[in-house]
């Protein structure tokens, strides 16, 4: 499963950003450091299920009116403050949390009404996008200080033989997700001799690396109290304006039957017969004005974005009736996977078992009810039967 983290500075919102997208059970409070431990959950993106285009939406149970949600780890971790990669607050701990994750969501405090410090300030006080440069720059010196940790001894090892140096430096930086081709590319985009690099070009390679093993995207959070002119800014940076606590409060009301609401849509409506307090109907009335404003409440959207953007995943259904987009037990379209663009069918049978995979034959497009190569690359929305000896 995708694991995405949940990155920022203290009390910027990332435990509301949590809990709206997992209705997991964390603490929530308006101070630093709320979260110590880190947080898991599981999220769901959001697509668009094939039953209706298929004609069997009577019979399909995986989606709700044609919406498909399809599950990824979340991770919440540890409130990031400057000098972290030097062990300053909770830093190590936050950062060594995100040595696994496939790609991180920053939440930032688009308000302006915190401190680096996480520290409670009057509104519009701080610059959200100081908090967006320091994050990126705390993770990137602490990379750079794994780098320099092992360069000395690879480069020994490696004899002035440098793909060997690079293959070793990949060795070292396996638990972080970096391949050596990735490193391979860093390395020629900065230009530099990785046996004689500089702390400053590590630095920069590190930087590099960053951007290429662990997509980011920004959530600027808390943007119903943010100026349009930080709005503004942090959207030229590829920000989605996000306000967490309302779609948590959608999600926890529509959990307890009194809305009618899907993560990511538009809009919502009070279920028939439910009844409401006046704080609530003000509360959700304020909301939705702030989601006609923006669209939405962004939460749904963020995650949607790095999972499909981002990182580039596609969602295929494999199916063992092609005819009824079923499988054995008849169950419609039973399974969603989430897999990256470039996946083959034969990849594909080797991601359903290693066993159907070695005994792969062919592969049937069920939608066309065509055999295609077994080299092609999988689409969006792909329904797929695969033949194969395994049984």
């Amino acid at each position: 499963m995708l694991l995405i983290a949940l990155a920022g500075k203290p009390n910027c919102g990332k435990s509301t950003f949590f809990k709206s997208l997992t209705l997991a059970n964390v603490e929530i409070a308006n101070y630093p450091f709320t979260t110590i431990d880190a947080n898991k959950g599981v999220a769901y993106v959001r697509s668009k299920c094939p039953c209706k285009e298929l004609g069997v939406s009577d019979t399909c149970t995986q989606c709700v009116d044609g919406v498909r949600f399809t599950p990824v780890e979340l991770l919440d971790v540890a409130g990031l403050v400057p000098d972290a990669h030097l062990g300053r607050g909770l830093g190590n701990q936050f950062l060594d949390n995100l040595r696994e994750a496939d790609a991180i969501i920053q939440v930032v405090d688009a308000s302006g009404s915190t401190d680096a410090e996480g520290n409670p300030v009057d509104v519009g006080t701080r610059n959200p996008k100081e908090d967006v440069e320091f994050l990126r720059y705390e993770f990137a010196m602490w990379m750079a200080g794994i780098i320099q940790k092992h360069l000395p001894r690879l480069v020994r090892q490696a004899q002035n033989r440098e793909p060997v140096l690079i293959d070793l430096l990949g060795g070292a930086l396996a638990g972080l997700r970096i391949s050596p081709v990735e490193i391979r590319e860093a390395v020629d985009e900065c230009g530099i001799n990785l046996a004689k690099a500089t702390e400053e070009e590590i630095a920069e390679l590190a930087a590099v690396l960053l951007r290429v093993s662990k997509p980011m995207i920004i959530a600027a959070n808390k943007a119903d109290q943010a100026s349009e002119e930080n709005l503004a800014a942090l959207k030229e940076m590829g920000a989605v304006p996000t306000i967490a606590a309302g779609e948590l409060a959608l999600k926890s009301a529509a959990s307890a039957k009194l809305l009618s609401y899907l993560p990511g849509d538009s809009s919502f409506a009070p279920v028939e017969g439910a009844k409401l307090s006046a704080p609530q109907v003000k509360a959700l009335t304020m909301i939705a004005e702030n989601m006609k404003k923006l669209g939405n409440t962004g939460v749904q959207e963020t995650l949607n974005r790095v999972v499909f953007d981002e990182l580039g995943m596609i969602i295929v259904y494999p199916v063992e009736d092609e005819g009824k987009y079923c499988n054995a037990k008849g169950v419609v379209l039973p399974d969603a996977l989430l897999l990256p663009k470039g996946t083959t069918p034969r990849d594909l049978a080797f991601r359903i078992h290693t066993d159907i995979g070695n005994g792969f034959l062919y592969a049937v497009d069920a939608k066309s009810k065509m055999r295609i190569k077994d080299s092609a690359e999988l689409k969006m929305g792909d329904v797929i039967k695969i033949v194969s000896t395994a049984k």
